[in-house]
């Protein structure tokens, strides 16, 4: 269903866009594979991540639910964040772990995705997230790629 590798398939000249999907789609929060999660079914664990932060503000939440893009749920979440839970710093890893392992077990093609990446280091190469991913000097944390790998090794996909 996805390329093996990712290699030159999204990549611009100046007279030109090459675009494709990555091979590694389903490993990203914003990819098309809805989650069963908390008596709720969210389109991506982008909306899944960013509800779970309101959800003591159910107005905010309900937008977060509702929107039509991760990006837009993503947007909701940011303009709100005063009024996130309290504790959300301290529980927003285990949140997300909670979020990929059900995206995990719910999806064929994530575990195969996962399989592929056979025991290599995992990392999201985001330039603008040092906690989640590489960061932009690529000296980030990148706690996605860390989850990704638990993940892994705890289901034994590989």
């Amino acid at each position: 269903m996805y390329p093996n590798s990712s290699k030159n398939l999204n990549r611009e000249t100046k007279k030109q866009i090459f675009f494709f999907t990555s091979a590694f789609y389903p490993l990203d929060n914003y990819s098309a594979h809805s989650i069963n999660i908390w008596n709720k079914t969210f389109p991506t664990a982008e909306h899944a991540y960013h509800w779970k932060k309101f959800v003591h503000e159910m107005d905010i939440a309900e937008k977060i639910y509702l929107a039509p893009s991760p990006e837009v749920a993503k947007q909701v979440a940011d303009k709100n964040k005063s009024k996130m839970s309290a504790d959300w710093h301290d529980i927003k890893r285990d949140v997300m772990k909670e979020i990929l392992k059900s995206k995990t077990a719910q999806h064929k093609d994530v575990r195969e995705v996962l399989h592929r990446t056979s025991g290599r280091e995992i990392i999201e190469n985001s330039p603008v997230d040092s906690f989640w991913g590489s960061g932009k000097d690529g000296n980030g944390r990148n706690e996605i790629g860390k989850i990704w790998m638990e993940i892994r090794k705890d289901e034994r996909i590989v």
